[in-house]
């Protein structure tokens, strides 16, 4: 079972650079198997190229080291933390891919300006607070990851799932790895698409909430027809 989940947290640590959504040793993924209280995450520091499901490192829910010859991903805790608070999350992508990071850089949520958004998140992608002193010089990644949960406080994470930290750079997450880098990928493209129009609209305005709903709702809803059953 730890061997799969050591493959599935390889997989999509591998594909984030096939998706152009990292750059140098930026980022990482991670996969849980809530039933055993163990996730699975790419090793602080280590190339992506040099990446294999064996390097990937074993913590347990609170933290703590279960298996691996190498430290974890200093996100570990934001990892963790998120784990804990969206019982629903089974993996989780931390990206720094260039428009997101650009967003979170500005503090700007990610408006909705067309379909493409709305077929992946109920609303705008929020950025959260900024971290206060005590946060950053206290326990930073995990708090990076209590006020990701505390700007999810009345919002269902899978209905939006993903996030920008505030001067920091994206999160997303889903029911399994693959899912939270399918998130990743939607993520920088609403981005760059949001970047775009405004950039050829100033003025443009986020589309109404009727077609916003009837995209989502058709892939997200409990009377969804998009795809194979």
């Amino acid at each position: 079972m730890l061997e799969e989940l050591r493959r599935e947290a390889f997989e999509a640590n591998r594909r984030l650079p096939e998706h152009g959504l990292v750059y140098l040793n930026f980022g990482n993924a991670s996969v849980l198997d809530r039933g055993a209280g163990v996730l699975a995450i790419k090793p602080s520091g280590v190339a992506y190229d040099q990446l294999d499901p064996a390097r990937m490192v074993l913590v347990d829910l609170e933290g703590a080291l279960v298996e691996g010859a190498l430290r974890p991903s200093s996100d570990t805790p934001a990892h963790v933390r998120l784990y804990q608070g969206f019982a629903a999350a089974g993996g989780i992508v931390h990206t720094h891919s260039k428009f997101a990071t650009a967003f979170a850089q500005a503090g700007r949520e990610i408006p909705c300006h067309g379909t493409t958004h709305a077929d992946y998140f109920e609303g705008p992608v929020p950025v959260t607070r900024p971290m206060t002193e005590a946060e950053i010089n206290g326990d930073y990644e995990r708090e990076t990851g209590n006020v990701i949960i505390e700007r999810f406080a009345d919002s269902d994470p899978l209905a939006l799932p993903g996030v920008l930290v505030h001067g920091h750079g994206p999160f997303t997450w889903g029911e399994s790895g693959a899912k939270a880098v399918e998130a990743a990928v939607a993520l920088e493209l609403v981005a760059e698409l949001a970047f775009h129009t405004r950039a050829i609209n100033t003025g443009a305005a986020p589309i109404g909430p009727v077609l916003h709903a009837k995209h989502f709702n058709r892939k997200h809803g409990k009377d969804a027809y998009y795809g194979q059953r």
